[in-house]
């Protein structure tokens, strides 16, 4: 797998993260729910409103990018209130199986510690996509027992505490 970069969302990324979306569409229909004709149609509003959010401090988006600008994934933390946020996240097919969403949300959780000030994170997952269960596993989030309904399928909510994720530096 070549070099990737998680960054901040910003506004010129836009083309990429369509072109993204669109080539991954029946891919993540398979396990998460759509995002319906609407979102295509009227992406670069959509894409304005979380940048206004971001800006707002209600969220943090961002993008994995390859050398060549190429987006292969999103992870967001959403609902920022009270030192806590949802995480959600998106893989292209084609850089599933290498391990680039765990590596890719472990370094989220320590963004959202350290650059954030966040001290929990949650997330969920339908039952039938043990590949996001094994991701939130194996970047340290446990299931809390929560019963969800993510687009009519049913989940499980996982939580993630960040506090022995901060930095200990000499003030601490």
């Amino acid at each position: 797998m070549p070099e990737l970069h998680l960054q901040r969302l910003r506004p010129d990324h836009a083309p990429a993260l369509f072109a993204f979306e669109q080539e991954n569409r029946a891919f993540f229909a398979a396990s998460v729910p759509d995002r319906g004709d609407d979102y295509f149609t009227h992406f670069a509003a959509r894409h304005a409103a979380l940048l206004a959010e971001q800006n707002a401090g209600i969220c943090h988006f961002h993008v994995l990018v390859n050398d060549e600008g190429e987006i292969l994934g999103r992870f967001n933390l959403v609902d920022v209130a009270d030192g806590s946020a949802e995480l959600g996240y998106r893989v292209a097919e084609k850089a599933t199986g290498h391990g680039v969403a765990t590596a890719t949300v472990r370094r989220l959780c320590t963004l959202a510690a350290e650059e954030y000030g966040l001290t929990t994170l949650r997330a969920a997952t339908t039952l039938d996509n043990p590949a996001s269960q094994t991701v939130l596993t194996r970047a340290g989030f446990v299931p809390t027992g929560e019963e969800v309904l993510l687009g009519g399928r049913p989940g499980t909510g996982y939580v993630r505490d960040l506090s022995q994720v901060r930095k200990s530096g000499p003030d601490n």
